[in-house]
């Protein structure tokens, strides 16, 4: 695998190093020892997949809390999507900015998402497919999301959002005492 880092720290683009023949070819998906080498999450617990039908379906932004933060790489394995994270660790150099990348079917680039970041993604193309592995269970209670529109990140969508699940439309704008914060607003 070969591991690219983004403008934020702790996340990275990974590609498939890819040993080919008149076959096809072989890649590593994950390995604990090449994700180690890079001092990566190496403890994955689940295996994701999700199809969204049409063309402008908006996922997220999601994440989890302290102590339940997961740490996810997410690959698109049908169609192709706009991978999205957002930096939302209190003390890092780069809080509240976001890198966003296209993950195809065609391209096979995977994006690591660490502790402590925003995620969603939206889908290019009809049909298109992710499969994510996390590092820890959903925990509703620790759960929180973020508008993708909210002008305090200003995520520039390549193309509008046309389906975004009512949880995802309600989602409030970026407030540090809710969204940083384990249980209640303060």
């Amino acid at each position: 695998m070969l591991f690219h880092p983004t403008k934020l720290p702790g996340a990275y683009l990974i590609d498939l190093e890819r040993k080919g023949d008149e076959r096809g070819f072989f890649a590593r998906f994950f390995c604990t020892k090449e994700f180690g080498n890079q001092q990566l999450e190496t403890n994955f617990i689940q295996v994701n997949n999700s199809l969204s039908a049409k063309k402008g379906t908006l996922r997220g932004i999601h994440y989890q809390l302290e102590p339940k933060s997961e740490v996810k790489i997410v690959r698109c394995i049908k169609g192709a999507l706009f991978d999205v994270i957002v930096d939302l660790r209190p003390k890092s150099e780069t809080f509240g900015q976001w890198f966003g990348a296209e993950l195809s079917a065609e391209n096979r680039r995977m994006m690591y998402v660490p502790r402590g970041f925003g995620h969603a993604f939206l889908t290019l193309e009809d049909d298109t497919e992710a499969l994510y592995m996390v590092s820890e269970a959903y925990s509703p209670e620790y759960e929180r999301g973020l508008r993708w529109d909210d002008p305090r990140f200003n995520i520039e969508w390549p193309i509008t959002p046309e389906v975004i699940s009512d949880k995802d439309k309600s989602h409030p704008l970026f407030d540090a005492s809710y969204h940083l914060k384990t249980h209640e607003k303060v």
